[in-house]
Protein backbone atom coordinates (compact mmCIF):
# COMPACT_ATOMS: atom_id res chain seq x y z
CA UNK A 1 0.00 0.00 0.00
CA UNK A 2 1.25 3.46 -0.88
CA UNK A 3 1.39 5.20 2.52
CA UNK A 4 1.64 8.71 1.03
CA UNK A 5 -1.59 8.19 -0.94
CA UNK A 6 -3.30 6.66 2.09
CA UNK A 7 -2.39 9.60 4.37
CA UNK A 8 -3.54 12.17 1.79
CA UNK A 9 -6.77 10.18 1.46
CA UNK A 10 -7.30 10.14 5.23
CA UNK A 11 -6.97 13.94 5.24
CA UNK A 12 -9.49 14.18 2.40
CA UNK A 13 -11.98 11.95 4.20
CA UNK A 14 -11.55 14.00 7.34
CA UNK A 15 -12.27 17.22 5.42
CA UNK A 16 -15.41 15.70 3.93
CA UNK A 17 -16.38 14.83 7.50
CA UNK A 18 -15.88 18.47 8.50
CA UNK A 19 -18.09 19.47 5.57
CA UNK A 20 -20.70 16.96 6.73
CA UNK A 21 -20.56 18.33 10.27
CA UNK A 22 -21.25 21.89 9.17
CA UNK A 23 -24.01 20.76 6.82
CA UNK A 24 -25.75 18.93 9.67
CA UNK A 25 -25.16 21.79 12.13
CA UNK A 26 -26.92 24.57 10.23
CA UNK A 27 -30.68 24.79 9.79
CA UNK A 28 -30.54 26.46 6.38
CA UNK A 29 -29.60 23.68 3.93
CA UNK A 30 -28.58 26.17 1.23
CA UNK A 31 -26.05 27.74 3.59
CA UNK A 32 -25.03 24.26 4.80
CA UNK A 33 -24.41 23.03 1.26
CA UNK A 34 -22.31 26.12 0.49
CA UNK A 35 -20.24 25.69 3.66
CA UNK A 36 -19.81 21.95 2.93
CA UNK A 37 -17.80 23.00 -0.14
CA UNK A 38 -15.02 24.23 2.17
CA UNK A 39 -14.06 20.56 2.53
CA UNK A 40 -13.56 20.11 -1.22
CA UNK A 41 -11.84 23.48 -1.57
CA UNK A 42 -9.35 22.43 1.09
CA UNK A 43 -8.84 19.02 -0.54
CA UNK A 44 -8.12 20.57 -3.93
CA UNK A 45 -5.82 23.33 -2.69
CA UNK A 46 -3.90 21.03 -0.32
CA UNK A 47 -3.54 18.19 -2.84
CA UNK A 48 -5.40 15.62 -0.74
CA UNK A 49 -6.80 12.46 -2.35
CA UNK A 50 -10.58 12.20 -2.54
CA UNK A 51 -11.96 9.24 -4.47
CA UNK A 52 -14.74 11.27 -6.09
CA UNK A 53 -12.28 13.96 -7.12
CA UNK A 54 -9.72 11.54 -8.55
CA UNK A 55 -11.62 8.67 -10.20
CA UNK A 56 -12.60 10.65 -13.30
CA UNK A 57 -8.94 11.35 -14.06
CA UNK A 58 -7.66 7.76 -13.73
CA UNK A 59 -5.92 6.67 -16.93
CA UNK A 60 -3.77 3.66 -16.01
CA UNK A 61 -4.33 0.34 -14.27
CA UNK A 62 -1.92 1.38 -11.49
CA UNK A 63 -3.93 4.56 -10.88
CA UNK A 64 -7.08 2.44 -10.74
CA UNK A 65 -5.47 0.18 -8.14
CA UNK A 66 -4.45 3.27 -6.16
CA UNK A 67 -8.16 4.14 -5.93
CA UNK A 68 -8.59 1.20 -3.51
CA UNK A 69 -6.03 2.85 -1.21
CA UNK A 70 -7.79 6.19 -1.63
CA UNK A 71 -11.17 4.67 -0.70
CA UNK A 72 -9.68 3.03 2.41
CA UNK A 73 -8.05 6.31 3.41
CA UNK A 74 -11.28 8.23 2.81
CA UNK A 75 -13.14 5.64 4.91
CA UNK A 76 -10.62 6.06 7.74
CA UNK A 77 -10.76 9.86 7.54
CA UNK A 78 -14.55 9.99 7.64
CA UNK A 79 -14.53 7.56 10.57
CA UNK A 80 -12.01 9.75 12.41
CA UNK A 81 -14.16 12.86 11.83
CA UNK A 82 -17.31 11.07 13.03
CA UNK A 83 -15.60 9.73 16.16
CA UNK A 84 -14.17 13.16 16.98
CA UNK A 85 -17.65 14.71 16.58
CA UNK A 86 -19.08 12.09 18.94
CA UNK A 87 -16.29 12.49 21.52
CA UNK A 88 -16.66 16.28 21.43
CA UNK A 89 -20.43 15.91 21.83
CA UNK A 90 -21.01 18.05 18.76
CA UNK A 91 -24.77 18.62 18.60
CA UNK A 92 -25.44 16.96 15.23
CA UNK A 93 -27.11 13.77 14.10
CA UNK A 94 -27.16 11.93 10.81
CA UNK A 95 -29.53 9.12 11.87
CA UNK A 96 -32.47 10.50 9.87
CA UNK A 97 -30.32 11.31 6.82
CA UNK A 98 -28.66 7.87 6.86
CA UNK A 99 -32.06 6.22 7.23
CA UNK A 100 -33.46 8.07 4.22
CA UNK A 101 -30.49 7.04 2.11
CA UNK A 102 -30.79 3.39 3.12
CA UNK A 103 -34.56 3.44 2.43
CA UNK A 104 -33.96 3.98 -1.31
CA UNK A 105 -33.70 1.06 -3.71
CA UNK A 106 -30.36 0.10 -5.25
CA UNK A 107 -31.21 1.42 -8.73
CA UNK A 108 -32.10 4.84 -7.37
CA UNK A 109 -28.89 4.90 -5.32
CA UNK A 110 -26.87 4.04 -8.42
CA UNK A 111 -28.39 6.75 -10.61
CA UNK A 112 -28.12 9.41 -7.87
CA UNK A 113 -24.48 8.35 -7.48
CA UNK A 114 -23.82 8.69 -11.22
CA UNK A 115 -25.22 12.23 -11.11
CA UNK A 116 -22.99 13.07 -8.16
CA UNK A 117 -19.99 11.65 -10.03
CA UNK A 118 -20.77 14.00 -12.91
CA UNK A 119 -20.91 16.98 -10.54
CA UNK A 120 -17.65 16.02 -8.84
CA UNK A 121 -15.81 15.51 -12.12
CA UNK A 122 -17.03 18.86 -13.43
CA UNK A 123 -16.09 20.58 -10.16
CA UNK A 124 -12.49 19.39 -10.34
CA UNK A 125 -12.05 19.67 -14.11
CA UNK A 126 -13.54 23.16 -14.35
CA UNK A 127 -11.61 24.36 -11.30
CA UNK A 128 -8.35 22.97 -12.70
CA UNK A 129 -8.97 24.83 -15.96
CA UNK A 130 -10.05 28.14 -14.42
CA UNK A 131 -8.91 28.25 -10.75
CA UNK A 132 -12.32 29.81 -10.06
CA UNK A 133 -13.75 28.54 -6.74
CA UNK A 134 -17.31 28.93 -8.03
CA UNK A 135 -16.64 25.74 -9.98
CA UNK A 136 -16.08 23.95 -6.66
CA UNK A 137 -18.86 25.56 -4.67
CA UNK A 138 -21.70 25.30 -7.22
CA UNK A 139 -21.40 21.56 -8.03
CA UNK A 140 -21.16 20.73 -4.31
CA UNK A 141 -24.30 22.73 -3.62
CA UNK A 142 -26.04 21.08 -6.59
CA UNK A 143 -25.24 17.52 -5.50
CA UNK A 144 -26.27 18.15 -1.90
CA UNK A 145 -29.47 20.08 -2.60
CA UNK A 146 -30.49 17.61 -5.32
CA UNK A 147 -29.99 14.61 -3.05
CA UNK A 148 -27.30 13.03 -5.23
CA UNK A 149 -25.28 10.29 -3.52
CA UNK A 150 -21.66 11.13 -2.67
CA UNK A 151 -20.01 7.92 -1.49
CA UNK A 152 -17.46 9.56 0.79
CA UNK A 153 -19.86 12.05 2.39
CA UNK A 154 -22.18 9.12 3.03
CA UNK A 155 -19.35 7.24 4.73
CA UNK A 156 -19.24 10.09 7.24
CA UNK A 157 -23.04 10.14 7.71
CA UNK A 158 -23.17 6.35 8.17
CA UNK A 159 -20.26 6.41 10.67
CA UNK A 160 -21.86 9.22 12.64
CA UNK A 161 -25.23 7.45 12.71
CA UNK A 162 -23.63 4.08 13.53
CA UNK A 163 -25.73 2.73 10.66
CA UNK A 164 -23.57 -0.31 10.00
CA UNK A 165 -25.25 -3.15 8.16
CA UNK A 166 -24.69 -5.38 5.17
CA UNK A 167 -27.07 -3.13 3.22
CA UNK A 168 -25.04 -0.03 4.14
CA UNK A 169 -21.80 -1.61 2.88
CA UNK A 170 -23.52 -2.82 -0.30
CA UNK A 171 -24.96 0.65 -0.91
CA UNK A 172 -21.54 2.24 -0.36
CA UNK A 173 -20.14 -0.08 -3.02
CA UNK A 174 -22.98 0.89 -5.40
CA UNK A 175 -22.28 4.57 -4.64
CA UNK A 176 -18.56 4.19 -5.32
CA UNK A 177 -19.27 2.52 -8.65
CA UNK A 178 -21.94 5.08 -9.56
CA UNK A 179 -19.69 8.02 -8.67
CA UNK A 180 -16.95 6.47 -10.83
CA UNK A 181 -19.29 5.84 -13.77
CA UNK A 182 -20.60 9.41 -13.70
CA UNK A 183 -17.12 10.88 -13.53
CA UNK A 184 -15.74 8.65 -16.29
CA UNK A 185 -18.71 9.35 -18.60
CA UNK A 186 -17.95 13.05 -18.52
CA UNK A 187 -14.18 12.51 -18.63
CA UNK A 188 -14.62 10.50 -21.83
CA UNK A 189 -16.89 13.16 -23.36
CA UNK A 190 -14.36 15.86 -22.48
CA UNK A 191 -11.56 13.97 -24.25
CA UNK A 192 -13.35 13.81 -27.60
Amino acid sequence: MNLRIFIKAVYAGFMIGIGGMVYLAVENKIVGSMLFSFGLLTIVTQGFYLYTGKIGFVKTFKELMDMAVVVLGNLAGTFLAAMMAKLAHVNISSVELAGRKLANDGGTIFFLSVLCGVMMYLAIDNYNKSKNIVFIIAPVMIFILSGFEHSIANMFYFHLAGAYSLKMWAYLLVMLVGNGVGAKLFACLGNR
